[in-house]
């Protein structure tokens, strides 16, 4: 993992970067949450969004597993907005193709601190 570069788009080994928060570190804000979030779904890793997932909405399944799979192709951050100290937006373009197929994510997330540790809790497709 250390040599890897991150899926996130900072140009820094995943060890450096998203890894970190994947070990246990947490994020120090919801910009560095909302990247780790993207490569944990590049790299398939279905325990960490759980764990970064507000329980109020955190799904039961992910179906990460799904057939046909995304292949993540970037990740762009648009805005990383703190509107005080528990609670954040952050606006992103992921880039995916599916089938061969090109597709983009545009949405505007919500996150919220708890006990120290940021969590995404919703998200919305600005217009």
């Amino acid at each position: 993992m250390s040599d890897q570069v991150c899926p996130c788009g900072s140009g820094r080994t995943l060890a450096t970067c998203c890894g970190r928060y994947h070990d246990g570190a947490p994020a120090p804000d919801a910009d560095a949450l909302m990247r780790s979030r993207y490569s944990a779904y590049v790299l398939e890793l279905g325990t960490y969004l759980k764990a970064t997932w507000h329980p109020d909405t955190c799904p039961a399944n992910l179906e990460l597993d799904a057939t046909p799979r995304p292949q993540w192709l970037g990740l762009a951050v648009k805005s990383h907005t703190p509107l005080d100290a528990q609670h954040a937006t952050v606006e992103f373009v992921a880039r995916y193709k599916l089938n061969g197929r090109a597709f983009k994510l545009h949405e505007l997330s919500h996150f919220e601190k708890v006990d120290g540790r940021w969590l995404y809790v919703a998200g919305e497709m600005p217009d």
